[in-house]
């Protein structure tokens, strides 16, 4: 409990969650075109979507996570990220 009280405190409660998905129906098999997938960060607290990043199939968000990060120059809080971007 005092590790969790103190992240949010030294946060101020706001987490970044950076994670892959897939647009579900974005697949055109008829005319060749790929499933859409993009490395997306979320401020939870907000309940806002900071930036997206358009990945190749497979890849996951290993090549969007560092993208991201860059453009969105965090401070104060923390990132999260599932075991494929570790």
């Amino acid at each position: 409990m005092s590790w969790t009280e103190a992240v949010t405190e030294a946060t101020g409660g706001e987490i970044i969650a950076v994670d892959d998905k897939t647009a579900r129906g974005s697949r055109d098999g008829k005319r060749g075109c790929k499933a859409l997938h993009r490395g997306s960060a979320w401020a939870g607290a907000n309940r806002l979507v900071l930036g997206q990043e358009a990945t190749e199939e497979k890849s996951n968000e290993i090549t969007a996570i560092p993208k991201l990060l860059e453009v969105l120059e965090l401070k104060g809080c923390i990132v999260t990220i599932d075991t494929m971007g570790c």
